[in-house]
Order: structure tokens, then sequence, then C-alpha cells
């Protein structure tokens, strides 16, 4: 029963990892159709919410089944316990990342908007984090989970100089003006996505740290 105990457990952690590649391409999906005004890939990415969100609940599903079978031990109720927050903020990064499209469907119709570097920027630095977090899962390795928490000041940083920088451009140019409000909005789901890779950072560290 044991043994039939831990194969469960490392089928779940995969279906984590699963959930973790998906919306890592989701995210990038998202800004990617942002950045080229391409609403196909955006609606992509929106139309695959259903399937990751899904694959959330199985998750959940699977790791009350694994607390209820057996007794689990401190390592294995750690283990459990991670799997659970770390879906959560996996699937929250993918809700993020469909909100992108859905702004970059918008923007579509829009002939006018601001260039904005400091969102290329946060866009990549979040990015880059969620990835780098899911890895640190994948690996079990602490060390790159305090590499993605030492850049969430970084994440601030980029994300006061992204509000400011489309501020300017509206008041330079008022026809900017309702791309720029969505693109404010965009700036903010991506620092929440950074968010999100913090809070799976530092449930790595609590599940393998020594």
């Amino acid at each position: 029963m044991r043994t039939a105990y831990h194969a469960a457990l490392n089928d779940t952690r995969m279906a984590v990892l699963r959930l973790g590649a998906l919306t890592v391409d989701a995210v990038r999906s998202s800004y990617r159709a942002l950045e080229r005004r391409d609403a196909s890939l955006a609606a992509r990415v929106v139309a695959g919410y259903d399937e990751i969100d899904s694959m959330r609940r199985n998750i959940e599903a699977a790791c009350i089944e694994l607390l209820w079978k057996q007794q689990p031990v401190a390592g294995e109720l750690r283990a459990v316990a991670g799997m659970l927050q770390i879906a959560t903020d996996i699937d929250r990064a993918n809700y993020y990342a469909v909100d992108i499209a859905k702004v970059a469907i918008t923007l579509d119709d829009l002939p006018s908007r601001p260039a904005s570097l400091e969102l290329g920027q946060l866009a990549e630095a979040s990015l880059g984090m969620l990835d780098d977090a899911v890895r640190a899962y994948r690996e079990e390795t602490p060390k790159v989970a305090d590499q993605v928490l030492a850049r969430a000041d970084e994440i601030d940083v980029l994300y006061r100089s992204g509000i400011q920088a489309l501020e300017r451009a509206m008041a330079a140019d008022t026809t900017v003006i309702p791309a720029a409000t969505k693109l404010l909005f965009t700036l903010g789901n991506l620092e929440r996505v950074g968010d999100r890779a913090q809070n799976i950072a530092w449930k790595v560290k609590e599940v393998y740290e020594p």
C-alpha cells in the first residue's frame, strides 16, 4: 500500500509540473499576442483556460485523496500541502494570462496605443520568475527559489515605472488613453504573476529546504 501511495504522490507531483508548464506557456503566449497584435493567439490562450483549471481541480482532488487514504508522515504531508498551494498559485497565474489575452483581443480594435518599454521588461521579468519557480519545484531546489525571491524588488520597480510611463504617454497624447488604460490593467496582471511566482518559491523552500 505504501508503494502505491508513493506512486500516486509522484503522479500528482507530475500533474502539478504539467500544469506549471502549460501556464508558463499561456503567460508567454498572452504577452506575445499583446505585443504582436495577434488576436488568434490570444483567443487560444482564453480557450485553454478551462483545461488548465480542470487540471487544477483534479490535482486538488488527488491531494485530498492522498490525505484521506493514509496518514502521511511529516515529509509527505509537506509535499501534499505544497502541491495544493502550488497548483492554486499556478492556476491564478493562468487566470492573469487569460486577462492579458483578453486585453490583446480588445486592443486589436484600437488604432492608437503607446509604446511601453517597461511593459515588456515587466513581462520578461515576471515570466522569468514564474518559469524559475516552476523549475525550482521540478528540481526540488531551494537555491533557485531563493533566486526567484531575490527578484521581487525588480518587479515592484518595473511595475511603478510602467505606470508612470503610461501616465506620461496619456498626458502627451490623449488618443492613446483607451489603449493605455487597458495596458495599466496588464501591468497589474503581470505584477501579480510575479507575486504568484514568489508564493511558489516560498512553498518550494518550505517543502524542500533542509
